[in-house]
């Protein structure tokens, strides 16, 4: 994997090295306490799929991000989801009022200005809330229904523009209440107080530009390449009939969808191949589906590499939706 760490590092390292990886371990449901193990054995005890973890890790070290189509690869969409849904809360009802609170305690709040601050901040929190309200309520529900293989009346790009300039704004507005605190508001017997809070808000501009540039460009990138993928698995099967109610009637099999072909110059899929993705489509690893097919994880990664040439699919939740529409996997057996 192409990036600064690996999933054998240790995850204390990660951590030693960068320390915003607290915070980031906290989004993706992964508590302290796991001594010496490695990120991959760290992912593997908390559920999380490792793969999309370090993608995060290193999209956050990576400042040019040359290699963002190789990561949009890797990514697990229900992973990252949860990931960004767990990043709004953390904001929303932890952070930003926590910073409220020692703004409160840092100024002479009997001070019309010190009024105004708090006041100013509560308009940029409120703001903050409403852009993430937006992307829970309108962007993730889109996603959602892209990953059960339903194509949603509107399209990703309509949805962000409808929310166009959000995260410039939320940006304005932070540097904008910096500039107030610094250049207006005169030192006191709290200035160590308000020093640490104006600190806070440093912090918290950084985390949530990197938060907005990883919505802006890896996920954005993931949903549009999701999104063109069911597009036209739908325009086959308008094309081509149901693929359930062909089965039902047993003109056409899985194994003769035309998707296979329109994808494959080497012709159908083998049974083996098929089966890696099925176990892909069900949230296995490599080294889990090398486990259950009794095979090596080389093996699998060579089925894997096919399987993408074959098809034109890399991510997994392109795979898995061509499982799905390809009756491969049912739906119930998938891992969203």
């Amino acid at each position: 994997m192409t990036g600064r760490y690996h999933e054998n590092d240790p995850m204390s390292d990660v951590i030693s090295d960068d320390y915003r990886m607290l915070q980031m371990i906290c989004r993706f449901g992964i508590t302290l306490g796991f001594g010496d193990q490695t990120v991959a054995e760290t992912c593997k005890a908390a559920n999380v799929d490792r793969a999309t973890f370090l993608t995060v890790v290193n999209f956050l070290q990576d400042t040019n991000h040359a290699h963002i189509n190789e990561m949009v690869e890797r990514i697990d969409m229900p992973t990252l989801l949860l990931y960004l849904r767990n990043s709004h809360t953390y904001f929303t009802d932890y952070r930003l009022p926590a910073i409220r609170r020692k703004l409160i305690q840092a100024v002479d709040m009997r001070s019309q200005i010190a009024m105004l601050i708090i006041k100013f901040y509560d308009e940029y929190a409120a703001e903050v809330g409403r852009h993430m309200k937006y992307e829970n309520t309108r962007v993730h529900p889109h996603v959602e229904a892209l990953l059960q293989g339903r194509l949603p009346q509107e399209h990703f790009s309509t949805i962000v523009e409808q929310n166009e300039g959000s995260h410039s704004g939320i940006e304005k507005s932070l540097t904008e209440l910096k500039n107030i605190i610094i250049k207006y508001y005169p030192s006191d017997q709290h200035a160590a107080l308000l020093s640490d809070a104006l600190m806070d808000i440093y912090m918290v501009e950084e985390d949530l530009l990197n938060h907005c540039h990883l919505e802006d460009t890896l996920f954005a990138q993931c949903v549009r390449q999701l999104e063109q993928y069911v597009a036209e698995s739908r325009e086959w099967r308008t094309e081509n009939g149901d693929m359930n109610d062909m089965q039902q009637g047993g003109e056409a099999s899985s194994a003769q969808s035309p998707l296979s072909t329109l994808h494959s110059a080497d012709g159908l899929l083998s049974e083996r191949e098929r089966e890696v993705i099925r176990l892909v489509a069900m949230g296995l690893s490599n080294k889990e589906i090398a486990e259950r097919m009794f095979i090596a994880v080389n093996t699998v990664m060579t089925h894997r590499r096919n399987i993408s040439r074959k098809l034109d699919i890399h991510a997994a939740a392109g795979l898995t939706i061509y499982a799905i529409v390809n009756g491969i996997i049912n739906v119930e057996d998938v891992k969203l």
